[in-house]
């Protein structure tokens, strides 16, 4: 099994979902964030006591950025010659097999980077064991 370079901690400064003003008055007003642009609105003055807005600040660490959990970063593959890229590549990029790609592609993928030693973070999708 091919483990990552260097295991980073990762530390997200917010994981709550940022909601939409008065998502929860109204039934109709979905939780999805939008921007508040009333005239009036405490929530664009930022007033104190008013829910959070997405600001820079909240971004992540550009080292931890795009990580997944298991330390690799995603690196989508639609053939077997893509598996190529991630040749010198193979302790920092895990492959993910696109959506795309059919069974029998897919199949053929999985040995090359088995070959290759590559991680793929999606192995197990649309192969189906063989049928007596």
């Amino acid at each position: 099994m091919v483990r990552p370079a260097v295991k980073v901690n990762i530390v997200k400064k917010r994981t709550k979902p940022f909601t939409r003003i008065q998502s929860d008055r109204f039934k109709r007003v979905g939780e999805s964030w939008r921007r508040p642009r009333g005239i009036d609105s405490a929530t664009r003055r930022r007033f104190k006591g008013t829910r959070p807005h997405p600001k820079i600040g909240y971004g992540s660490n550009k080292k931890t950025r795009f990580l997944l959990p298991d330390g690799f970063r995603k690196y989508t593959v639609n053939n077997s010659q893509d598996l190529e890229c991630l040749v010198m590549l193979n302790r920092t990029y895990a492959a993910e097999i696109a959506h795309s790609v059919g069974a029998k592609k897919r199949v053929a993928i999985i040995e090359r980077a088995k070959q290759l030693g590559i991680k793929v973070t999606n192995i197990n999708a649309r192969i189906r064991s063989v049928e007596n």
